[in-house]
């Protein structure tokens, strides 16, 4: 389009500022007019010829119908730049969760493929030693070490009734007679034990010992050793 016509920049300028020039020609309109020293000069040619006469023209106060049709538009598009954050919101969301579940696979399939063998339970029979005859009955107590060494389980194999003011205390004795560890008192023979860090380490045997109410005073055996056995990790 030839804009040196004085014909067609002076149609173009006069629409433009009239408000009758509308959409993409404004637009492209208005891009133009840096560029184009004539566009320039027609649309203050008619800016000067069409303003004053607002001038003189009563303002209108719009209706109320107006307003609603303008907070109806202006809500319209809010809610739609609302719904386009929360669909990608929602993308996010379930792409994260793709994500996650696809490590989470991955995993579970080098898992599945490089199984950690878990060691077995150590057994250990404690069998009576007969050094409180007639306190405690002749049975044996089994004890259950798990396979990482983490928790002690025991069973008597009959039921065991301690005299009233005595307890049952479980220890670990060290390889070549070193001072026996406390593992904890064993009511009536059973127990679970929690395993503290490295205190089996060194250790060939498991004893019971017969000791106050509450456990040895001195944390040592003070009573017989009434049920003993050996084992190894």
């Amino acid at each position: 389009m030839d804009y040196g016509r004085t014909e067609l920049t002076d149609r173009l300028a006069a629409e433009y500022v009239a408000g009758t020039l509308r959409g993409a020609a404004r637009r492209r309109f208005e891009s133009l007019l840096p560029a184009h020293p004539l566009l320039r000069e027609a649309t203050r040619a008619w800016q000067d010829r069409l303003i004053p006469l607002t001038m003189v023209i009563a303002p209108v106060q719009p209706s109320g119908e107006v307003w609603r049709r303008i907070s109806d538009r202006i809500e319209g598009e809010r809610n739609e730049a609302k719904a386009a954050r929360s669909a990608w919101q929602r993308l996010a969301f379930w792409r994260a969760l793709t994500a996650f579940a696809s490590v989470a696979a991955i995993g579970l399939a080098v898992l599945l493929a490089n199984p950690r063998a878990v060691p077995p339970p150590v057994v250990v029979v404690l069998a009576a030693t007969g050094a409180a005859p007639g306190a405690l009955p002749a049975g044996s107590i089994v004890a259950s070490i798990s396979g990482d060494g983490a928790t002690l389980v025991t069973r008597p194999i009959v039921p065991v009734s301690v005299q009233a003011g005595r307890s049952l205390e479980l220890w670990a004795v060290p390889t070549g007679g070193g001072a026996p560890r406390s593992l904890g008192l064993l009511p009536g023979g059973s127990g679970s034990v929690a395993l503290r860090a490295k205190v089996l380490a060194g250790a060939d045997t498991l004893a019971v010992s017969l000791e106050p109410a509450g456990g040895s005073p001195t944390g040592q055996p003070t009573g017989p050793i009434v049920y003993a056995g050996k084992f190894s990790l």
